[in-house]
């Protein structure tokens, strides 16, 4: 079998309009496929994470323990707009970092509290009446 009769074989198997869409969906359906995954597994859960350790730095007050990416324990001193003042150990060492690298703030902060609700005052005229 020559080169041109494979040729003219493969061109007529495919000129039909059906084949031609359904090959066509075969590779469309699973490069989807592959990105919605891909969006699910690693993009999305990467913006969440990014997000919340924004959110960390931006919160951080004096007197917060924070650890670094170096692995220093420390206690706030001072917050500035891309530094932090910190104090380690027992020996009050003073060392500033850069606020991105702070890993990990181990100090709890409570959520501020929600204004109470007004309780519902119930008025005499609001008595139901009685059905005749």
């Amino acid at each position: 079998m020559n080169l041109t009769t494979f040729l003219a074989t493969a061109s007529t198997t495919t000129t039909s309009s059906s084949g031609t869409l359904a090959s066509t969906l075969t590779l469309i359906i699973p490069i989807a496929l592959m990105v919605v995954i891909f969006y699910f597994l690693i993009i999305r859960p990467e913006r969440k994470r990014s997000k919340e350790m924004q959110n960390m730095l931006n919160n951080i007050q004096v007197a917060d323990e924070v650890v670094t990416n170096g692995g220093i324990i420390g206690r706030v001193l001072s917050v500035k707009e891309d530094t932090i003042l910190i104090e380690t150990g027992s020996d009050r060492t003073k060392i500033r970092v850069l606020k991105t690298a702070i890993a990990k703030n181990n100090t709890v902060h409570e959520a501020p509290a929600a204004p109470a609700a007004e309780p519902l005052k119930i008025k005499k005229k609001d008595k139901p009446k009685d059905i005749k």
